[in-house]
């Protein structure tokens, strides 16, 4: 098993208080790793510094060959590396006309664009939908469509944070359905939810954020890395 990328020595205070004290942290590569966690325990946090939005007070990224501190490694962490929000961020705006952005974006001629946005809606089962208006989407479809514009990115780690929450049931199959297909054609993924029972068929490794040095084994998982975040002090 290889690793994508790792962090070492990853902290982070925010409000006077220490949030994430990590010492070590592998992510491997061309797997699915669940992250779970109670509210406050810095799932989201930890995401954000991943994909380079939220710089840490201190942490050290082996990637590529090289050690870099955070600084030094964002430029490569915002290529690379795509973080997508509970509440996916859709512009006012076709549902083709937001997958084909980042493409137009990157410099993506128009005829390599469409033909790329034709095959990305026809693999996420979205060609229905193609015109539609964004705004006019469910909330599963909207992740859906946030899916399917990352992956014609081609990242090689993908972060999403709750991305099942607040659908029905339809919708939560739909989307991991999308999210096997990810892994399947070799995307690295993590995954920070609370609802584990959606999606943890789809994990290889389960990684389990607590704070303080009570550190319990979640139920039901039995590979599972706990990673010591920070002490509570009095």
């Amino acid at each position: 098993m290889s690793t994508l990328v790792s962090y070492k020595n990853l902290a982070i205070t925010l409000s006077g208080k220490l949030i994430l004290n990590i010492k070590h942290l592998d992510i491997p590569a061309h797997q699915c790793t669940l992250l779970t966690g109670q509210n406050g325990s810095g799932k989201t946090t930890l995401l954000k510094i991943m994909s380079g939005l939220l710089k840490p007070d201190s942490a050290s990224i082996d990637y590529q060959g090289l050690t870099l501190s955070w600084k030094q490694a964002k430029a490569y962490i915002q290529k690379d590396i795509i973080y997508l929000h509970q509440q996916p961020y859709l512009f006012d705006a076709s549902v083709t006309d937001n997958i084909a952005y980042g493409l137009y974006r990157s410099g993506e001629r128009k005829s390599n664009v469409h033909k790329k946005v034709t095959q990305a809606l026809d693999w996420a089962d979205l060609s229905h939908l193609a015109h539609r208006p964004a705004k006019q989407l469910s909330g599963g479809e909207k992740q859906r469509v946030a899916l399917t514009r990352a992956r014609i990115l081609s990242p090689r780690l993908l972060l999403l944070d709750e991305p099942t929450a607040s659908m029905d049931s339809t919708a939560k199959q739909q989307t991991a359905k999308l999210l096997q297909r990810l892994k399947d054609e070799g995307v690295t993924i993590m995954i920070s939810s609370h609802e584990a029972h959606t999606v943890e068929h789809i994990a290889d490794h389960h990684i389990h954020i607590e704070h303080g040095n009570a550190l319990i084994r979640p139920p039901n998982s039995n590979n599972v890395t706990m990673i010591n975040t920070a002490k509570k002090t009095s």
